[in-house]
C-alpha cells in the first residue's frame, strides 16, 4: 500500500498575506483559492513537488497558533542558487551551511510572515533524477 503525502498545513494568521508570500516570494503555485460562507482556503504547491501546502480557516487550520510549523523541508539541487532565487525575490534567508560534505547535508532556511521556519536541503540527484518525472519541456507530471 502506498501512503502519499499530499498536503500540509501551514497555519497563519492572515491568508492574503500568505498567499503572497508563498506565491509571489517562493514562487509556488496557486493551485486554487476557495472563498465562501464555510472557508476562505487556499492551496500553493512548490513546483516540481507533490505535496502542497494549504493555508486557510478551515478547523484543523485554526486549531494550530500561526508560526508554529517548524522544520517542514524542501529539497533542492543546489542550494546557493536557490537561496539566491529567493533573495533576489526579497525573502530572507540564513546562509547556506555544510554540516556533511555528503549530498544531503547541506541546508539553509527562511521564515513565512507569521514565523513558520523551513529548511531547503539540497540533493544534487534531483538535477539528473526528479521525485516526480518531467517531459522534454521541462514540465512536471504528464499533461
Amino acid at each position: 500500500m502506498d501512503w502519499t503525502l499530499e498536503v500540509v498545513v501551514v497555519p497563519v494568521s492572515e491568508i492574503d498575506r500568505a498567499v503572497d508570500f508563498y506565491h509571489d516570494k517562493l514562487g509556488f503555485d496557486l493551485d486554487h483559492r476557495t472563498t465562501n460562507e464555510h472557508m476562505d482556503v487556499a492551496q500553493l504547491t512548490p513546483r516540481g513537488s507533490g505535496c502542497s501546502i494549504v493555508v486557510g480557516s478551515l478547523p484543523s487550520q485554526r486549531g494550530m497558533k500561526p508560526g508554529s510549523l517548524h522544520g517542514v523541508q524542501l529539497v533542492v539541487a543546489d542550494a546557493a542558487a536557490a537561496r539566491q532565487e529567493l533573495v533576489d525575490r526579497g525573502v530572507m534567508c540564513s546562509e547556506v551551511t555544510v554540516f556533511d560534505e555528503r549530498d544531503g547535508g547541506t541546508f539553509f532556511g527562511f521564515t513565512d510572515p507569521d514565523g513558520n521556519t523551513w529548511a531547503v536541503q539540497q540533493i544534487k540527484a534531483r538535477a539528473d533524477k526528479p521525485l516526480i518525472p518531467h517531459d522534454a519541456r521541462g514540465r512536471f507530471g504528464a499533461e
